[in-house]
């Protein structure tokens, strides 16, 4: 009697290492607020010091703390003509009613006169990135974003701020060579040790195929942020990808007895881990554990896992819980594979009604070898 052949296994986490990224407009709506402060802030600063001064003496509670405070840039002084502050006035206008094409123009108009400043040229390429981004047009939003920070006029908060802008970018155009170099340049800089900065390069190593550099990073986060899941499991994915099973089973086991594995996705990922390394019975009270409470749903992929299960039990000549696996996985089945198995499992242990009520079951379904089915129930 032939059953399928037991084979290694791997899980593939498929959303595990996407990077929580902003584009389109979300994108633009977070740099929105930000654009209309600097906008504000220069129209006040063309005014008239006396404005600025009166501005800056309301104290420390109305000053935001910066966002890259250890940053090696020195800030250039933002200076705004009359002129200049009306553009961006203006700019920032259109901007406020989601005109982008009129964005784009009015920005390059801004920028393409003689007299605009550093500031004012990243000013307009800035908001015309954001512009682009809202529009989903992410190769201009790149071209903006690189014209702003080569302009070098926008404040540290600003200027950085557009810089990890690009990489994002770079990053949703699957350009990660460019990414990583942008964000390495951004790192370098602002000397920033954010979890989501350190993630971000580490998603972005990971799709470069360099693996053992991003789960590194991970396994740093998660010793700071043990309760994160989205960092574990992207560590997990790492590690998998990596060909470190031991450690990503670890990662799993781990976050599994502190209740943090919550979804289909993440039981499938520690119990065929357990798979992986012929840890079966393990592996059984996960599924059955999941199934229990409904993290684990019927369907094709749990009947493939059961499946498993079933057939590595069958070599270990446990033919009674070979057969209770197969008869679970059998009616959630895609196709009649697994009531044929079921049959053939069956029959060897002399249960021949049971078996021809499978074999027909598995013609019914459709199989690939029909014949097989046949002989059962001619018998």
């Amino acid at each position: 009697m032939s059953l399928f052949l037991r084979r290694p296994l791997t899980v593939a986490l498929t959303a595990a290492l996407g990077i929580s990224l902003l584009s389109g407009a979300a994108f633009a709506q977070q740099k929105r607020e930000s654009m209309k402060e600097a906008d504000q802030r220069a129209r006040g600063m063309s005014e008239g010091k006396d404005e600025a001064a009166s501005s800056t003496q309301k104290g420390a509670k109305a000053t935001k703390a910066p966002l890259y405070p250890n940053a090696t840039r020195s800030a250039p002084e933002i200076k705004v003509s009359p002129k200049g502050s009306k553009l961006l006035q203006a700019l920032q206008e259109l901007y406020e009613k989601d005109d982008w094409t009129a964005v784009m123009t009015k920005a390059d108009e801004i920028a393409a006169l003689p007299a605009s400043n550093a500031y004012e040229k990243a000013f307009a390429y800035s908001m015309a990135g954001n512009a682009a981004a809202s529009s989903d047009n992410p190769a201009k939003a790149e071209a903006y974003f690189s014209k702003a920070v080569e302009a070098d006029g926008l404040d540290n908060d600003g200027h950085f701020s557009t810089m990890y802008n690009l990489a994002a970018t770079q990053f949703g155009e699957e350009r990660y060579a460019e990414a990583l170099k942008t964000l390495d340049r951004f790192l370098a800089e602002t000397k920033s040790e954010k979890a989501e900065h350190q993630a971000f390069r580490a998603g972005i190593l990971a799709n470069l195929d360099r693996h053992e550099e991003a789960a590194a990073i991970y396994k740093s986060l998660i010793a700071k942020n043990p309760d994160d899941k989205r960092i574990l499991m992207n560590a997990v994915a790492a590690l998998q990808n990596a060909s470190k099973f031991p450690e990503a089973n670890a990662l799993l086991e781990g976050a599994y007895a502190r209740g943090m594995l919550t979804e289909s996705r993440e039981l499938r990922s520690l119990y065929i881990g357990y798979m992986n390394e012929d840890r079966w019975a393990d592996a059984q009270k996960v599924i059955e554990a999941g199934v229990a409470k409904g993290i684990l749903q019927p369907g094709p992929d749990l009947a493939r896992d059961y499946q498993v299960l079933a057939q590595t039990a069958y070599m270990d000549d446990k033919l009674p819980l070979a057969i209770e696996l197969y008869k679970r996985a059998a009616p959630m089945a895609a196709d009649g594979e697994a009531y044929l198995n079921l049959a053939k499992v069956l029959d060897m242990a002399g249960k021949k009604a049971e078996a021809k009520t499978a074999a027909q079951s598995a013609l019914d379904k459709g199989v690939k070898k029909p014949e097989d089915a046949k002989r059962i129930l001619a018998r």
